[in-house]
């Protein structure tokens, strides 16, 4: 099922709707500031499970979308310093790698110690994690270690049958987010992105 909707003018009915998809174990796709995303309850296994399977990809993890600051102590060890950065930083196009808490479920992080963390300057995706309740997961709409899908039309075509619902926002430039380590004392980019690095 493929739905049309403006992050200016986002449907509140397609919100839920898709959030009730995800409540049933169901997987999404939805805009984000950067690329799309393949999104899920974090607590759902068996959504992660065909999320996984979707991108032909071995449980190495995920990183997740939270809806903001406050929440972020529910799921990473945040030192003063990374706290910081990430209030100048977010929202915007930068995943951040934190130490997990024990409430990241097992199944999104199963070989690390560490959890990936976004907020999106987006405001359809934002609106579903706060509808939801909790975080949803991100991850690129691609084969891993292909080429991302950034226009609906195509993802539905390859991804349709696999997919429960797709936000269509038009496409999107193919231009991932920066992720940074905040794990030690200081900030090191793992990868360049869309974010700005200059002011970090």
């Amino acid at each position: 099922m493929l739905i049309e909707m403006n992050k200016h003018a986002i449907n509140y009915q397609y919100i839920k709707q898709a959030v009730d998809i995800m409540k049933q174990g169901g997987v999404i796709v939805y805009p984000t500031d950067t690329i799309y995303g393949l999104g899920a309850d974090i607590t759902s296994k068996k959504a992660i499970d065909r999320i996984y399977t979707i991108k032909n990809k071995q449980a190495t993890g995920f990183s997740f979308i939270i809806y903001d600051l406050k929440h972020v102590a529910e799921y990473a060890h945040v030192s003063d310093y990374a706290y910081k950065l990430m209030k100048r930083l977010l929202p915007g196009p930068y995943t951040f790698i934190l130490k997990a808490t024990k409430n990241v479920p097992k199944k999104l992080i199963p070989k690390k110690k560490t959890v990936a963390i976004r907020i999106p300057d987006n405001e359809i995706c934002l609106a579903m994690v706060k509808e939801l309740g909790q975080p949803i997961i991100s991850t690129s709409v691609n084969i891993t270690g292909e080429p991302y899908f950034t226009d609906p039309i195509e993802i539905e075509k390859q991804f349709g049958d696999k997919i429960d619902m797709i936000i269509d926002s038009g496409p999107l430039p193919n231009d991932p987010s920066t992720v940074i380590d905040l794990t030690g004392d200081e900030p090191i980019i793992i990868r360049q992105g869309k974010g700005d690095v200059s002011q970090i």
